[in-house]
């Protein structure tokens, strides 16, 4: 399936094999990329091939790094809706308001699609041991995803398992669900910072064992984002490959705006889109807004932040890994980030319910909050078709 060539520093351009197990760029301290044979994929693969196949993500496998299907683990993952929000648009003066609801996966959240590829590559490759520092979400999409490839490794003798390190303040869900699924969870008090340094120490003490463990965390290594890349083909394909003209994202790591990016220069690369780009809108929240402040003093890195508190669990990421080529797409798209009040989520969140059914996630309803900043602002337009992203089921955070 997958015709990954190699995987790519985009800052210094070192290239690394896509053989081997790799991790980041260390020169850099940036993520790696895979890079894919796609003049080989323009001359074999149509639109129509790729519509016609079995729902889910996989359905883009010649875009994503599995060699071979046999190790394609699944629970029904992607092609998530496009729902119309015609009452808010009204409301708001827009023709065009769509949310792409997330919240319709399994483990209901976006995590799973980076999850599925991720995990899936490296049980490909030989790994079988991992850990992952999580504000909540990621962590119960490992779980389930490991118990998954155990039903299919375990009658052949073989098994994988997870380590996962949360801060305690992570929604009683996440914890249950990776408990449930019987990995082994570590709450660690603080952030997800604090959960990410305990995970590295543990792990540091494992590394002369045979196992190892093998760090998933979000762009410490270069398969989840390939995951998350599938949001921007399904949005391509539900606008008829004709992309729309903003989208707002609720960032705290940055995978899925980092995604969706590669996925449209991808499509490009192809011929299946022309160069016309959304405008990509950062949403964080004020109590953790590194992004949104980078971009404010003119800054090319993040500053880690203090005191990152935030309902919006996932949106609490003091220093984004991927911080440099966050802001690089921000000002290429000729989008921005926006910073949200508590108080300003809680009314999106009430707000969605009642206008459009959708219980959305905290991270989610910041997009609404975001959206009416920039309706205020006149930001946007009227006629332009503008896409929020609901990253999870806020019944996940009751």
């Amino acid at each position: 399936m997958g015709s990954v060539l190699e995987l790519v520093c985009p800052f210094c351009l070192q290239s690394f094999s896509a053989e081997s197990v790799q991790t980041y760029c260390q020169s850099c301290e940036s993520l790696i990329l895979a890079r894919y044979d796609l003049k080989g994929i323009a001359q074999s693969l149509k639109p129509e091939i790729v519509h016609r196949r079995q729902r889910g993500i996989w359905r883009w496998g010649e875009f994503l790094p599995v060699t071979h299907p046999n190790w394609q683990i699944s629970l029904g993952e992607g092609d998530t809706p496009l729902l119309p929000l015609p009452r808010l648009g009204k409301r708001l003066g827009l023709k065009n308001l769509f949310l792409k609801d997330e919240a319709q996966n399994p483990t209901a959240c976006s995590e799973v699609r980076g999850m599925a590829v991720s995990l899936s590559r490296y049980l490909e490759l030989g790994l079988r041991h991992f850990y992952l520092a999580t504000a909540g979400n990621a962590g119960g999409a490992l779980a389930a995803y490991v118990a998954r490839a155990n039903s299919l490794l375990r009658p052949k003798g073989d098994a994988c398992y997870a380590r996962i390190y949360m801060p305690r303040t992570a929604p009683l869900a996440n914890r249950l669900e990776a408990q449930m699924a019987g990995t082994d969870l570590r709450l660690v008090d603080g952030l997800i910072s604090d959960a990410a340094q305990q995970a590295a120490q543990d792990a540091r003490e494992h590394e002369t064992t045979p196992q190892g463990w093998f760090d998933l965390s979000t762009f410490k290594e270069p398969y989840r984002v390939e995951g998350k890349k599938t949001l921007g083909f399904e949005l391509a394909e539900q606008f008829a490959y004709r992309l729309p003209d903003v989208i707002l994202y609720p960032s705290g790591s940055g995978a899925g705006l980092v995604g969706m990016w590669k996925a449209f220069d991808e499509l490009e690369q192809i011929g299946w889109i022309d160069g016309k780009r959304p405008r990509m809108i950062a949403v964080q929240a004020s109590n953790c807004a590194p992004i949104v402040q980078a971009l404010e003093g003119g800054a090319n890195y993040a500053q880690a932040g203090q005191n990152a508190s935030t309902l919006a669990n996932g949106l609490g990421v003091p220093q984004p890994f991927a911080d440099r080529l966050i802001l690089s797409i921000l000002q290429q798209s000729g989008g921005t980030a926006l910073a949200v009040a508590e108080e300003q989520i809680q009314l999106a969140q009430q707000e969605l319910a009642q206008s459009e059914g959708i219980l959305a996630a905290p991270e989610g309803a910041a997009t609404l909050a975001a959206l009416k900043m920039m309706v205020t602002a006149q930001m946007v337009c009227p006629e332009e078709k503008v896409v929020l992203f609901n990253t999870a089921s806020g019944l996940k955070y009751i």
